[in-house]
């Protein structure tokens, strides 16, 4: 598998026993993250036995601290096991200044490198990249400056036609690499093998796409259409949508016609009111308009 998504937290604001605010683990393509860090993250990474270590870019998608509260306790937790690689953190301006006002009254400066990227445009950017996975924001509408986050895997290799190469008794296994890239073959007669003839297609690039708090915000949909597997937020059902303009959340409906109208593969919905008790009904209302939903939970994995 390209993708695995590990939900470390899914619920608002409001303190429960068994609510545990948002944070989630990615891996795709071999490149690990953590999007946004609420209070008890490090302790949910243990409990569920992720790579604590492997952690090099952490996304905040917005400063309210359900959000990333629990950052400077990780920050500083990896001081105490004495990391030495960089630790890059993206999100809104303002982060940078009040991670490290928390590190200067505490005396607790790190020995390894701290980099910010801070965010402040209105439109989508691409804010991470790298030979294997490329990061785009998603520009959300919530009371404080909001993105959303989009991981897509780079384009991989044609996929070699073993069968088919192996008619031609000149193609050896040091032409391979070009192959793979997509390039044609010239046998020493002159004839020129297509390289469609000696490939298969490559597996199409997985992607994930994370909306954190926001209001219903329909223009985001040509960002995320076709994505293997959607994240949205859905603080309310229906009943309360009268809550959605003043607390800028979102309904299980609402989100549910974002992916519908993304036409993604998957969606998960979480962030849920502490006013609800029973979460089916989340998965009910969003399954009204969009059939493949999930509810997130924390310890639940997802996979493409």
């Amino acid at each position: 598998m390209s993708l695995k998504l590990t939900i470390l937290g899914c619920h608002s604001a409001t303190p429960k026993v068994n609510a545990h605010p948002t944070s989630q683990y990615l891996e795709i393509n071999n490149t690990h993250f953590l999007i946004d860090c609420g209070e008890g993250t490090q302790r949910q990474m243990r409990k569920y036995k992720v790579g604590f270590s492997k952690i090099n870019h952490i996304f905040i998608s917005h400063l309210h601290g359900d959000h990333f509260f629990g950052l400077i306790g990780l920050i500083s937790t990896y001081g105490l096991l004495n990391r030495e690689k960089k630790l890059h953190i993206y999100g809104p301006k303002g982060i940078k200044e009040v991670t490290m006002l928390q590190l200067k009254v505490s005396n607790s400066w790190t020995k390894y490198p701290l980099i910010f990227h801070e965010l402040a445009s209105a439109e989508s950017e691409t804010i991470f990249e790298n030979d294997k996975v490329i990061v785009k924001t998603i520009p959300l509408t919530h009371r404080v400056y909001t993105n959303g986050f989009l991981f897509t895997e780079k384009h991989t290799l044609r996929k070699l036609h073993i069968e088919n190469i192996a008619q031609y008794n000149e193609i050896e296994i040091c032409d391979y690499h070009n192959i793979k890239a997509g390039k044609d073959v010239i046998l020493s007669t002159g004839e020129v093998i297509k390289n469609e003839e000696l490939t298969l297609p490559a597996t199409k690039p997985k992607s994930y796409a994370f909306c954190s708090d926001t209001q219903y915000k329909p223009a985001i949909v040509p960002i995320i259409k076709h994505v293997d597997l959607l994240y949205h937020e859905a603080t309310f059902l229906e009943d309360r949508a009268d809550l959605t303009e003043r607390t800028k959340h979102s309904t299980a409906k609402q989100a549910a016609q974002i992916a519908k109208d993304a036409e993604v593969s998957q969606l998960i919905i979480g962030h849920y009111s502490s006013r609800y008790d029973n979460l089916l009904k989340f998965k009910e209302e969003a399954q009204e308009i969009f059939n493949a939903v999930e509810l997130a939970e924390s310890g639940k994995v997802f996979m493409v």
